[in-house]
């Protein structure tokens, strides 16, 4: 070839290179927002370029090929995704990346009754998310939260498994159940209320630990829930979860968004769950696991309006049926004295919403009213009940300078009826509960600076039957310059006024009779929390977060059942001295950028009663407990392995008199799960694992004369005292309360997932 031929062919190479160069554009944005100064390597080649504060990057010069682009920033997962050049994707290349964690941006609204980010938030909220709750899923809310720390869902009765909501050690009664910021004002709520929930429609859960009364009333004492379900416009089309377990268990959720014209948007959940398959492994002769039969309907409506002003709807009903109790009882022998049985036949409804004003002003109207009809019977005991609540409020809110004022305005109205001595009068006449309570709150937050802040806040109620009520708080809040690292001040005060009938389900089991030892006051409260938050992000682009607390709880007036005095009877009174529960508490939430997370925590804390002097521990409280959530995504396979479980210290036990040869103190225990999830594209996922790996189940002798469930071979004195016998030599009664734990073993389960946008 001449030396003409080697330069045109050389030159025609070279211009076939400097055209095959391409340039490659594209935005980085997490949740829609544009981010800046993020890291975009074009992986095998030197090549990388930062967005600017648009989240804009481009790489120029690219020769044509198949390519890893790889983007990274501190807070921020990495993410690889494939591209091809030339192709019409490489000019728009949109990338959304996952904040490693997003907790202190997200939007709380228990502490302050304001939507505000949980960073400017002065009062400590922890916010659980739907995804948390998936890496152990369970038929209800109220067994999911046995992995949030300083939480625990409690088990009342061997027989009828009802249980209730400890926070920090305190029992149910004291812990204020909550959906979409409104109180399902009710002590039936702390066993019925976390029950029936579509786990599909729920956004986040917010939990406040420590006396909210302020702002929320009485029930407010040990802390409050918060389930705040999705709004319709993020929800999706159709979401639907259902999964069996080994055991026979069958629950399914359904959610699904309609739009009713062009101002009503709707959302409408179901929630199915049915067991109906007696076991008995630990071979007492009652079933190990209640038998249940729940339906509940969940339907919530936004409606648009001029400038955006809110106005929502929502309501809930929920019918369940379940019994336990001798594995040959069957619906014939209800309320006989031939086989036992526990048999609880609920309805319940709520409906509840809020309507902002036609004004300026920021004015809104929140209420909610609830009905609960309850059908029992423990042996032969029966309990029939209703009650029916009306609530209200009207808050304004004001951004004046610094000040950022609430003034609000309340009315709760109460109606209980039952069979129990606690609505008869004289001991005949049937005398419904019928209770007013109005009230008045102020708050307001002062910002001292950017970086602190001041809240103050006091209510005034009025009991119809208990007078004058007077609750105040006080928090303070300083954020570092960098905003990782917040510290908080909590101080306020509780009350309640206690229903014994409506909130401790001992006192319906017909195992033991109920006597009031006297008029019964409301309880009062004085809370302290200090609560430090740390933030570090590593420049490999891993997360880790502490959140510790010190809190102190003194009460006076507590009522206190008194199982002790005589092992036939719970005696209720208020206490004559203090309670206190006092402790520490830490969260660790770690996210490496492998795609491995750990969330565990721990709680160490002292719950006791002191009267004449002498200083005794609470029935059913450990002194320390653990929770922990351990996952890791094998992205390629979109694979993900959860390992979640609790741990508890030993708790004492309830026990029917000095001769009772159970032990007086629980051993520690653990419930263990693990569980794998594979994603099918974006809108399918199966999973299936195993629960309670360690198949760990209180001790058999759990219910006591388990045998003889009527006391047909038990011996009593003249003042009620079982007196020994040969047959009898530790002198029981048959008692389901002396329990701890979960009695169900372990059990695989298999589940389906899928989402419609």
């Amino acid at each position: 070839m001449s030396k003409v031929g080697l330069f045109l062919l050389g030159s025609l190479l070279l211009g076939t290179e400097v055209f095959a160069q391409n340039i490659l554009k594209g935005q980085v944005l997490a949740n829609s927002i544009p981010v800046e100064f993020a890291n975009v390597v074009l992986k095998g080649t030197s090549k990388g370029a930062i967005t600017d504060s648009l989240g804009f990057f481009q790489l120029l010069e690219v020769p044509s090929g198949s390519y890893q682009i790889q983007v990274s920033r501190i807070g921020f997962l990495t993410e690889n995704i494939s591209v091809l050049v030339p192709s019409k994707e490489a000019s728009q290349i949109k990338v959304e990346l996952r904040e490693l964690d997003s907790s202190l941006d997200e939007v709380v609204v228990s502490g302050t009754l304001q939507e505000v980010s949980k960073l400017d938030s002065p009062v400590p909220v922890e916010v659980y998310k739907a995804g948390f709750f998936k890496a152990n899923p369970t038929p209800s809310l109220f067994e999911s939260l046995q992995n949030v720390n300083g939480v625990r869902p409690q088990i009342n009765c061997n027989v009828c498994n009802t249980g209730d909501i400890h926070i920090n050690g305190l029992e149910g009664p004291y812990t204020m159940i909550l959906i979409d910021g409104m109180p399902i004002v009710s002590g039936l709520a702390t066993v019925y209320g976390l029950t029936g929930i579509p786990q599909s429609l729920i956004d986040r859960i917010e939990v406040v630990k420590g006396p909210a009364s302020t702002l929320y009333g009485s029930e407010a004492v040990g802390g409050l829930i918060n389930v705040i379900t999705k709004r319709t416009e993020i929800a999706p089309a159709l979401a639907a979860d259902a999964f069996v377990t080994g055991w026979g268990e069958i629950n399914a959720d359904l959610g699904v968004k309609s739009s009713w014209g062009k101002s009503i948007q709707s959302l409408t959940g179901a929630n199915v769950f049915w067991y109906d398959n007696p076991i008995d492994n630990n071979e007492d002769g009652f079933t190990d696991l209640t038998l249940q039969k729940r339906f509940s309907l969940f339907q919530k409506f936004q409606i648009k309006r001029k400038a955006g002003r809110e106005f929502s709807l929502a309501g809930r009903y929920v019918t369940e049926d379940r019994w336990g109790g001798q594995m040959d009882w069957t619906e014939a022998y209800r309320g006989g004295d031939q086989i036992y049985g526990e048999s609880i036949k609920t309805r319940r409804w709520e409906a509840f919403g809020t309507y902002r004003l036609p004004i300026e002003e920021l004015v809104n109207f929140q209420f909610s009213v609830n009905g609960h009809h309850q059908d029992s019977y423990y042996g032969t005991t029966f309990y029939l009940a209703d009650q029916q609540i009306a609530f209200g409020q009207l808050t304004w809110m004001k951004e004046a300078g610094k000040n950022n004022l609430l003034l609000g305005t309340a009315y709760r109205y109460t109606f209980y009826d039952d069979n129990t001595p606690a609505t008869q009068q004289n001991g005949e006449r049937n005398y419904p509960s019928q209770i007013h309570l109005p009230g008045v709150f102020f708050q307001n937050e002062f910002k001292i600076s950017e970086k602190q802040s001041l809240l103050g806040g006091i209510r005034y109620d009025y009991n119809s039957v208990h007078g004058s009520i007077i609750s105040p708080r006080l928090n303070y809040k300083l954020v570092s310059a960098d905003k990782s690292t917040v510290f908080r001040f909590s101080a306020g005060n509780g009350f309640r006024v206690a229903n014994v009938f409506t909130e401790d389900h001992a006192a319906l089991t017909g195992a033991r009779e109920v006597v009031f030892a006297e008029e019964l006051a409301p309880e009062r409260s004085w809370n302290t929390n200090l609560n430090l938050v740390k933030k570090i992000y590593s420049d490999r682009g891993n997360y880790f977060g502490l959140d510790g607390s010190v809190f102190y709880t003194h009460f006076t007036n507590r009522i206190v059942p008194d199982y002790e005095t005589n092992p036939n009877q719970i005696i209720y009174a208020n206490l004559d001295g203090n309670a206190v529960s006092k402790g520490v508490s830490l969260n660790l939430d770690a996210v490496w950028n492998s795609g491995f997370k750990v969330m565990a925590g721990a709680t160490l804390m002292d719950v006791s009663l002191e009267e004449e002097g002498q200083k005794v521990r609470q029935l059913l409280t450990e002194r320390f407990s653990g929770v922990w959530t351990i996952g890791y995504q094998f992205q390629k396979i979109k694979l993900s392995l959860d390992y979640t479980g609790n741990v508890y210290s030993p708790m004492r036990l309830p026990l029917l008199g000095e001769l009772d040869e159970r032990p007086e103190y629980s051993p520690w225990w653990s419930i263990q799960n693990i569980q794998l999830t594979k994603a099918f594209g974006t809108r399918g996922e199966i999973y299936g694992g195993v629960k309670n790996l360690l198949n760990y189940t209180p001790p058999a002798n759990s219910i006591a004369r388990a045998f003889d469930p009527f006391d047909r071979g038990v011996e009593f004195g003249p003042n009620g005292q079982v007196i020994p016998t040969p047959e009898n030599p530790q002198a029981l009664t048959f008692d389901p309360t002396y329990v701890f734990a979960p009695n169900q073993g372990i059990r695989g389960f298999f589940g389906v997932r899928f989402t419609l946008e």
